[in-house]
């Protein structure tokens, strides 16, 4: 059952982040000032190679997680899961800490379940 959860969880953060790495690459111009209201709507044009830089990273971060969907080892898989994971919830806290304390509820928390499901799977051998 904790693989299960774990699992789930996993998809659902790199889906996330797919949404993310799409916002950013390829969307910034068109829905970033309609998100980020707070941010000058002038900034978002000279910004859009940065926005897509940090787009690259997020995919990157949810093609991890989707190889990890992917490998037949259970523990393999759960090892490459939670070393992913472990990359988004220091990511969720950094960007807490420099941008906005909702990354933390939006990025940390699930990577943390998912982490917490994945570490019960692997000590129980899932």
């Amino acid at each position: 059952m904790a693989r299960k959860i774990a699992t789930t969880l996993t998809g659902l953060i790199a889906a996330l982040h797919l949404y993310i790495a799409w916002f950013e690459m390829f969307a910034w111009t068109t829905r970033g000032p309609k998100v980020f209201t707070s941010f000058p709507a002038e900034l978002f044009e000279p910004t859009v190679a940065m926005a897509a830089n940090q787009g690259l990273y997020n995919a990157f971060l949810a093609a991890g997680l989707i190889w990890s969907l992917f490998i037949r080892d259970p523990q393999w898989s759960l090892r490459v899961a939670l070393c992913f994971l472990i990359f988004v919830a220091i990511a969720g806290i950094f960007g807490a800490a420099t941008v906005s304390p909702r990354i933390l509820f939006v990025q940390t928390v699930p990577a943390a379940l998912a982490i917490v499901f994945a570490l019960i799977a692997m000590r129980r051998g899932d």
